[in-house]
Protein backbone atom coordinates (compact mmCIF):
# COMPACT_ATOMS: atom_id res chain seq x y z
CA UNK A 1 0.00 0.00 0.00
CA UNK A 2 1.22 3.30 -1.04
CA UNK A 3 0.49 6.75 -0.22
CA UNK A 4 1.03 9.70 -2.48
CA UNK A 5 2.28 13.21 -0.53
CA UNK A 6 -1.31 14.59 -1.62
CA UNK A 7 -3.03 11.68 -0.69
CA UNK A 8 -6.20 11.78 2.23
CA UNK A 9 -4.49 12.01 5.34
CA UNK A 10 -3.86 9.65 8.10
CA UNK A 11 -5.14 9.79 11.90
CA UNK A 12 -4.85 10.49 15.40
CA UNK A 13 -2.41 8.13 15.60
CA UNK A 14 0.19 10.05 13.66
CA UNK A 15 -0.32 12.88 15.56
CA UNK A 16 1.34 12.59 19.03
CA UNK A 17 4.60 13.63 19.43
CA UNK A 18 6.79 12.96 23.02
CA UNK A 19 10.29 13.88 24.20
CA UNK A 20 12.21 11.34 25.92
CA UNK A 21 9.85 8.41 25.80
CA UNK A 22 11.03 4.67 25.82
CA UNK A 23 8.35 2.33 23.42
CA UNK A 24 7.55 -1.02 23.01
CA UNK A 25 5.81 -1.18 19.51
CA UNK A 26 3.37 -4.19 17.54
CA UNK A 27 0.44 -3.21 14.84
CA UNK A 28 -1.34 -5.34 12.59
CA UNK A 29 -3.21 -3.94 9.44
CA UNK A 30 -6.68 -6.79 9.30
CA UNK A 31 -7.60 -8.59 6.58
CA UNK A 32 -11.05 -7.69 4.44
CA UNK A 33 -14.23 -6.82 5.58
CA UNK A 34 -12.42 -5.01 8.64
CA UNK A 35 -9.75 -3.64 6.10
CA UNK A 36 -12.32 -1.87 4.42
CA UNK A 37 -12.95 0.61 7.36
CA UNK A 38 -9.48 0.37 9.62
CA UNK A 39 -6.43 1.42 8.90
CA UNK A 40 -4.27 -0.53 11.46
CA UNK A 41 -4.24 -2.06 14.94
CA UNK A 42 -1.98 -0.52 17.10
CA UNK A 43 -0.55 -1.62 20.67
CA UNK A 44 1.77 0.72 22.88
CA UNK A 45 3.57 0.49 26.05
CA UNK A 46 5.33 3.43 27.59
CA UNK A 47 7.07 3.81 30.67
CA UNK A 48 7.12 6.84 32.94
CA UNK A 49 9.91 9.41 31.73
CA UNK A 50 10.16 13.26 31.82
CA UNK A 51 7.76 13.77 29.01
CA UNK A 52 6.70 16.34 26.92
CA UNK A 53 3.23 16.22 25.45
CA UNK A 54 2.37 18.20 22.38
CA UNK A 55 -0.90 18.54 20.91
CA UNK A 56 -2.75 16.15 19.02
CA UNK A 57 -3.58 17.82 15.96
CA UNK A 58 -6.87 17.30 14.07
CA UNK A 59 -7.42 14.77 10.97
CA UNK A 60 -10.48 14.21 10.69
CA UNK A 61 -10.88 10.53 11.72
CA UNK A 62 -11.94 8.68 14.45
CA UNK A 63 -9.67 6.19 16.89
CA UNK A 64 -10.63 3.74 19.49
CA UNK A 65 -8.09 3.37 22.52
CA UNK A 66 -8.03 1.11 25.55
CA UNK A 67 -5.73 1.36 28.14
CA UNK A 68 -4.55 -1.98 29.36
CA UNK A 69 -2.80 -0.89 32.77
CA UNK A 70 -5.20 1.41 34.28
CA UNK A 71 -8.93 1.91 33.95
CA UNK A 72 -8.82 5.40 33.06
CA UNK A 73 -7.58 7.59 30.45
CA UNK A 74 -8.00 11.81 29.89
CA UNK A 75 -7.69 14.47 27.94
CA UNK A 76 -7.47 18.45 27.99
CA UNK A 77 -7.96 21.20 25.69
CA UNK A 78 -4.58 22.06 24.34
CA UNK A 79 -5.68 25.95 24.07
CA UNK A 80 -6.90 25.48 27.92
CA UNK A 81 -4.91 23.02 30.24
CA UNK A 82 -7.77 23.40 32.82
CA UNK A 83 -10.48 21.90 30.76
CA UNK A 84 -9.48 18.40 30.82
CA UNK A 85 -11.90 15.46 30.89
CA UNK A 86 -11.60 12.22 32.40
CA UNK A 87 -12.18 8.73 30.84
CA UNK A 88 -12.73 4.86 31.49
CA UNK A 89 -9.76 3.04 29.98
CA UNK A 90 -11.86 2.40 26.85
CA UNK A 91 -12.60 5.30 24.84
CA UNK A 92 -13.84 6.42 21.48
CA UNK A 93 -12.10 9.63 20.00
CA UNK A 94 -14.32 11.41 17.78
CA UNK A 95 -13.32 13.42 14.67
CA UNK A 96 -12.06 16.88 16.18
CA UNK A 97 -11.91 20.13 14.32
CA UNK A 98 -9.19 21.45 16.50
CA UNK A 99 -6.70 20.14 18.71
CA UNK A 100 -6.35 18.64 22.16
CA UNK A 101 -4.41 16.72 24.06
CA UNK A 102 -3.59 13.32 25.93
CA UNK A 103 -3.33 13.23 29.94
CA UNK A 104 -0.33 12.73 32.15
CA UNK A 105 -0.77 9.38 32.63
CA UNK A 106 3.23 8.19 33.55
CA UNK A 107 2.39 4.51 32.41
CA UNK A 108 0.11 3.55 29.66
CA UNK A 109 -0.52 -0.14 28.10
CA UNK A 110 -2.79 0.94 24.83
CA UNK A 111 -4.40 -0.84 22.35
CA UNK A 112 -5.65 0.78 19.47
CA UNK A 113 -7.77 0.83 16.35
CA UNK A 114 -7.31 3.42 13.58
CA UNK A 115 -9.85 4.17 11.31
CA UNK A 116 -9.73 5.26 7.99
CA UNK A 117 -12.04 8.55 6.92
CA UNK A 118 -15.76 7.24 7.54
CA UNK A 119 -14.68 4.32 8.84
CA UNK A 120 -15.16 4.28 12.49
CA UNK A 121 -19.31 4.77 11.79
CA UNK A 122 -20.41 1.26 11.27
CA UNK A 123 -18.96 0.14 14.45
CA UNK A 124 -20.48 2.98 16.81
CA UNK A 125 -23.99 2.73 16.73
CA UNK A 126 -24.04 5.98 16.90
CA UNK A 127 -23.65 8.87 14.17
CA UNK A 128 -20.20 10.06 13.99
CA UNK A 129 -21.17 13.37 14.28
CA UNK A 130 -22.72 12.81 18.07
CA UNK A 131 -19.26 12.37 18.70
CA UNK A 132 -17.43 15.09 17.25
CA UNK A 133 -15.05 17.20 18.89
CA UNK A 134 -15.51 14.82 22.08
CA UNK A 135 -14.06 11.82 23.96
CA UNK A 136 -16.61 8.76 24.49
CA UNK A 137 -16.65 5.86 26.74
CA UNK A 138 -16.51 2.70 24.81
CA UNK A 139 -19.88 1.42 27.24
CA UNK A 140 -21.63 4.59 26.72
CA UNK A 141 -21.51 3.02 22.59
CA UNK A 142 -20.96 -0.55 23.45
CA UNK A 143 -23.03 -1.41 26.71
CA UNK A 144 -20.97 -4.12 28.99
CA UNK A 145 -19.41 -5.78 26.13
CA UNK A 146 -16.90 -2.77 26.06
CA UNK A 147 -16.19 -3.43 29.52
CA UNK A 148 -15.75 -7.41 28.77
CA UNK A 149 -13.62 -6.74 25.28
CA UNK A 150 -11.30 -4.87 27.92
CA UNK A 151 -10.96 -7.83 30.37
CA UNK A 152 -10.48 -10.10 28.04
CA UNK A 153 -7.70 -7.77 26.50
CA UNK A 154 -5.90 -7.60 29.88
CA UNK A 155 -6.13 -11.13 30.51
CA UNK A 156 -4.36 -12.12 27.32
CA UNK A 157 -0.74 -12.16 27.19
CA UNK A 158 0.69 -11.48 23.20
CA UNK A 159 0.25 -9.19 20.66
CA UNK A 160 -0.93 -11.49 18.64
CA UNK A 161 -3.52 -12.65 20.88
CA UNK A 162 -5.01 -8.83 21.67
CA UNK A 163 -5.24 -7.97 17.82
CA UNK A 164 -7.21 -11.20 17.55
CA UNK A 165 -9.53 -10.49 20.06
CA UNK A 166 -10.23 -7.02 18.83
CA UNK A 167 -10.59 -8.00 15.47
CA UNK A 168 -13.48 -10.33 16.49
CA UNK A 169 -15.02 -8.05 18.26
CA UNK A 170 -15.50 -5.50 15.70
CA UNK A 171 -16.07 -8.59 12.82
CA UNK A 172 -19.01 -9.31 15.99
CA UNK A 173 -20.40 -5.59 15.60
CA UNK A 174 -20.05 -5.34 11.79
CA UNK A 175 -22.12 -8.69 11.28
CA UNK A 176 -24.89 -7.75 13.65
CA UNK A 177 -26.59 -5.15 11.99
CA UNK A 178 -24.23 -2.58 11.59
CA UNK A 179 -26.06 0.43 9.27
CA UNK A 180 -24.94 0.65 5.47
CA UNK A 181 -22.18 3.03 4.34
CA UNK A 182 -24.15 5.97 1.62
CA UNK A 183 -22.50 5.45 -1.32
CA UNK A 184 -22.02 9.10 -1.48
CA UNK A 185 -19.58 9.56 1.31
CA UNK A 186 -17.02 7.20 0.16
CA UNK A 187 -17.16 8.62 -3.48
CA UNK A 188 -16.89 11.68 -1.84
CA UNK A 189 -13.69 10.54 0.07
CA UNK A 190 -12.01 9.43 -3.18
CA UNK A 191 -12.86 12.60 -4.95
CA UNK A 192 -11.46 15.11 -2.00
CA UNK A 193 -8.04 12.52 -1.61
CA UNK A 194 -7.44 12.67 -5.39
CA UNK A 195 -8.04 16.26 -6.18
CA UNK A 196 -5.50 18.51 -3.46
CA UNK A 197 -6.63 21.65 -4.94
CA UNK A 198 -10.13 20.67 -3.80
CA UNK A 199 -13.60 19.84 -4.88
CA UNK A 200 -16.15 21.98 -3.28
CA UNK A 201 -19.03 21.18 -1.89
CA UNK A 202 -21.13 22.15 -4.56
CA UNK A 203 -18.96 20.34 -7.02
CA UNK A 204 -19.28 16.85 -5.16
CA UNK A 205 -22.94 17.16 -4.14
CA UNK A 206 -23.61 18.18 -8.02
CA UNK A 207 -21.95 15.27 -9.51
CA UNK A 208 -22.94 12.55 -6.44
CA UNK A 209 -26.65 13.28 -7.76
CA UNK A 210 -27.89 15.04 -4.32
CA UNK A 211 -28.98 18.08 -2.73
CA UNK A 212 -25.96 20.52 -1.30
CA UNK A 213 -28.12 20.22 1.85
CA UNK A 214 -28.18 15.95 2.24
CA UNK A 215 -24.79 15.85 0.93
CA UNK A 216 -23.29 17.67 4.16
CA UNK A 217 -25.93 15.25 6.19
CA UNK A 218 -25.12 12.03 4.86
CA UNK A 219 -21.16 12.75 5.00
CA UNK A 220 -21.58 14.38 8.58
CA UNK A 221 -23.46 10.96 10.10
CA UNK A 222 -20.60 8.77 8.94
CA UNK A 223 -17.24 11.07 9.40
CA UNK A 224 -18.44 13.29 11.67
CA UNK A 225 -16.91 16.74 9.98
CA UNK A 226 -18.72 19.12 7.02
CA UNK A 227 -17.19 18.02 4.11
CA UNK A 228 -15.79 21.65 4.23
CA UNK A 229 -14.14 21.33 7.32
CA UNK A 230 -12.95 17.88 6.51
CA UNK A 231 -11.36 19.14 3.32
CA UNK A 232 -9.38 21.62 5.30
CA UNK A 233 -8.46 19.24 7.49
CA UNK A 234 -7.03 17.03 5.12
CA UNK A 235 -5.21 20.03 3.78
CA UNK A 236 -3.51 21.05 6.61
CA UNK A 237 -2.63 17.64 7.23
CA UNK A 238 -0.76 17.25 3.49
CA UNK A 239 1.30 19.92 4.28
CA UNK A 240 2.55 18.97 7.43
CA UNK A 241 3.22 15.84 5.43
CA UNK A 242 4.76 17.83 2.85
CA UNK A 243 6.97 19.89 4.21
CA UNK A 244 7.81 17.07 6.95
CA UNK A 245 9.48 15.57 3.61
CA UNK A 246 10.99 18.68 2.14
CA UNK A 247 12.35 21.04 4.87
CA UNK A 248 13.31 23.89 2.84
CA UNK A 249 9.69 24.27 0.89
CA UNK A 250 9.07 27.03 -1.66
CA UNK A 251 6.17 28.41 1.13
CA UNK A 252 4.30 30.33 -2.22
CA UNK A 253 3.78 27.67 -4.76
CA UNK A 254 3.03 24.68 -1.85
CA UNK A 255 0.10 27.23 -0.81
CA UNK A 256 -1.00 27.58 -4.57
CA UNK A 257 -0.58 24.28 -5.39
CA UNK A 258 -2.57 22.91 -2.25
CA UNK A 259 -5.47 25.09 -3.42
CA UNK A 260 -5.00 27.97 -0.99
CA UNK A 261 -6.23 31.50 -1.96
CA UNK A 262 -2.50 32.99 -1.35
CA UNK A 263 -0.02 32.29 1.27
CA UNK A 264 -1.66 34.66 4.02
CA UNK A 265 -4.40 32.33 3.73
CA UNK A 266 -2.25 29.32 3.81
CA UNK A 267 -0.47 30.76 6.86
CA UNK A 268 -3.80 31.61 8.92
CA UNK A 269 -5.33 28.28 8.02
CA UNK A 270 -1.89 26.40 9.26
CA UNK A 271 -1.68 28.37 12.79
CA UNK A 272 -5.57 27.60 13.26
CA UNK A 273 -5.18 23.91 13.16
CA UNK A 274 -1.80 23.92 15.16
CA UNK A 275 -1.20 26.60 16.87
CA UNK A 276 1.77 27.41 15.29
CA UNK A 277 2.85 29.45 11.46
CA UNK A 278 4.09 26.93 9.03
CA UNK A 279 7.96 28.19 9.89
CA UNK A 280 7.92 28.31 13.38
CA UNK A 281 6.61 24.22 13.03
CA UNK A 282 9.12 23.41 10.83
CA UNK A 283 11.39 24.89 13.37
CA UNK A 284 10.22 22.98 16.22
CA UNK A 285 10.04 19.90 14.06
CA UNK A 286 13.12 19.70 12.41
CA UNK A 287 14.01 16.14 13.76
CA UNK A 288 16.37 13.22 12.27
CA UNK A 289 14.09 11.07 9.85
CA UNK A 290 13.05 8.57 12.80
CA UNK A 291 13.79 4.77 13.09
CA UNK A 292 11.69 1.91 13.52
CA UNK A 293 11.38 2.21 17.97
CA UNK A 294 13.34 5.89 17.71
CA UNK A 295 12.91 6.91 21.51
CA UNK A 296 12.50 10.71 20.27
CA UNK A 297 8.85 9.78 18.56
CA UNK A 298 6.32 8.72 20.80
CA UNK A 299 5.19 5.33 19.51
CA UNK A 300 1.23 6.90 18.48
CA UNK A 301 3.28 9.21 15.73
CA UNK A 302 5.31 6.10 14.67
CA UNK A 303 2.41 3.90 13.51
CA UNK A 304 1.85 5.91 10.04
CA UNK A 305 5.90 5.51 9.85
CA UNK A 306 5.78 1.47 10.21
CA UNK A 307 2.93 1.00 8.33
CA UNK A 308 3.93 2.48 5.28
CA UNK A 309 7.61 1.78 5.43
CA UNK A 310 8.16 -1.27 7.38
CA UNK A 311 5.16 -4.03 6.32
CA UNK A 312 7.16 -6.78 6.31
CA UNK A 313 7.06 -6.58 10.23
CA UNK A 314 2.76 -6.76 10.55
CA UNK A 315 1.63 -9.70 12.44
CA UNK A 316 -0.22 -12.50 10.72
CA UNK A 317 -3.77 -13.73 12.76
CA UNK A 318 -5.23 -16.92 11.51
Amino acid sequence: MTHSTLSIAGGKSQQFTTLKIDTVFNFYKPEPPLSKFIDNFWLYEGGESEQKVERILPTGTLELAINLRHNELSFFDAAQPANRSRHSGAVVSGAHGHSFAPGDEKEVFIIGVHFKPGGAFPFLGVPADDLTDVHADLSALWGSSAGRLRERLCEVSTAAERFHLLQQALLSRLRSGAPEQHYAVSAALEMFGKNQAGTTVREAAKYLGLSQRRFIQVFKTEVGLTPKLFSRIQRFQQTRTFIGQNPAPDWTSLALDLGYCDQSHFIREFLEFSGLRPTEYLIRHRLPKPAINDKNEHPLNQVNFIQYKCRDRRHNIQ
